[in-house]
């Protein structure tokens, strides 16, 4: 029986390996190993390992990273502090394998020490681009150090074979989260209003913003300009979900708290939503606005529009749904009404989502179970160059 780790730092990456989770717990041939690190250890953050806990799964180790600051100084010493605790987690476990997702800094640590540790890595969402962030270069560092790649769409498998991957071991096996989607009972609206105590009476807006790491301090001034853009919209109930521990992500969440406070007959704010609570929200909301991943992957299988401003997701692939624009009160307000209106006109408009594949979670099981099977003694990669 083969040990396989699933690392997990986030409430938001967490809900997306959900069900990969899941089906490694119930596979005969596997042992499940989960590590919770990151924001699931931290109070401000909603202590998210206890729904971990709630869901039935054991954590086998905690792996505090989180420092109370989210300056570049402090995020860089929560790399380090990672590293330290991983590479201690990982002589206790001795896990076959660890299977990572996405771009953040701590998923950064765990697999540095694992590369250090010999112990293969499966990377999920490789290749993808966001030019706003310095996720951008954490992914693709993140990409070399991996053994197994299994990404959203082809284009992004195409370039993870560009890095130097070799073909047979990158997987295109469509994204997790609309898996998620696909197959995850949701709340009825009822349902979803009780525990939210928030009527969907009227119109909503899920909006989630995060700081675009590779810019200067511009949070609050680009946040400034959102909020602007949203007065005008008096009818739009909102739902908030907070930033990440991103460097100043915290600037974001006050200017959250404040503006509820002074709109709180049509606002409401969740640092975690948990990820039923928050599709289902995503299911019966009008538009999605801010700069977040999930307005870019999971939202156009909604059919719902998503407007996403700046440049912290430029590159990725979007479907027809996505508006983009500039980080521009005028112009936001102009993609919301234009995104409304479409939709109010047109109900019925339908989006290819390049996300979407079947069976996700089962291929990627597939193909660790065949890396178990053929698997040398040695992870020595071959740089694949490619054809001059």
């Amino acid at each position: 029986m083969k040990k396989v780790c699933v690392i997990t730092g986030s409430r938001a990456e967490y809900g997306i390996l959900r069900p990969l989770i899941d089906r490694l717990r119930n596979d005969e041939d596997i042992e499940l190993q989960v590590i919770a690190t990151g924001m699931h250890l931290s109070p401000e953050f909603g202590l998210t390992y206890r729904q971990i806990e709630q869901d039935g799964y054991k954590i086998n180790e905690k792996i505090e990273t989180l420092l109370s600051s989210d300056t570049t100084v402090g995020i860089s010493k929560s790399i380090g502090l990672g590293l330290i605790s991983f590479s201690e987690a990982y002589q206790r476990l001795k896990p076959d394998l660890i299977i990572i997702l996405g771009d953040r800094y701590e998923i950064f640590a765990a697999a540095s020490a694992a590369m250090v540790f010999k112990i293969p890595i499966a990377h999920l969402h490789g290749g993808e681009l966001t030019e706003g962030a310095i996720d951008e270069a954490i992914r693709h560092a993140i990409t070399k150090m991996s053994y197994l790649h299994f990404t959203s769409t082809e284009v992004y498998r195409q370039r993870v074979i560009q890095l130097g991957e070799a073909p047979e071991r990158v997987y295109n096996v469509g994204a997790l989260g609309v898996e998620n989607i696909k197959k995850m009972k949701l709340l009825t609206q009822y349902t979803l209003e009780e525990q939210l105590q928030f009527k969907f009476d009227k119109k909503i807006a899920l909006i989630t913003f995060h700081p675009v790491t590779l810019e200067n301090k511009t949070s609050q001034e680009q946040f400034e300009v959102l909020l602007k853009a949203i007065d005008s919209f008096k009818d739009l109930k909102i739902i908030f979900t907070k930033a990440n521990a991103d460097t100043d992500g915290r600037i974001i969440n006050d200017m959250i708290d404040e503006y509820v406070n002074r709109h709180e007959d049509r606002c409401i704010a969740f640092t975690s939503m948990g990820q039923e609570r928050y599709l289902s929200a995503l299911k019966y909301s009008s538009i999605v606005i801010g700069n977040s991943s999930s307005g870019i992957i999971e939202a156009p299988s909604f059919n719902i529009p998503t407007v996403n401003i700046g440049d912290r997701q430029k590159g990725r692939i979007k479907s027809s749904s996505v508006i983009d624009c500039k980080v521009d009160s005028v112009q936001i307000k102009q993609a919301i009404e234009y995104g409304l209106t479409k939709y109010d006109q047109n109900p019925q408009v339908e989006n290819s989502n390049p996300y979407e594949k079947d069976n996700t979670s089962d291929q990627i099981i597939k193909y660790i179970k065949i890396f178990f099977k053929q698997s040398a003694s040695t992870l020595k990669k071959k740089f694949y160059d490619l054809e001059q």
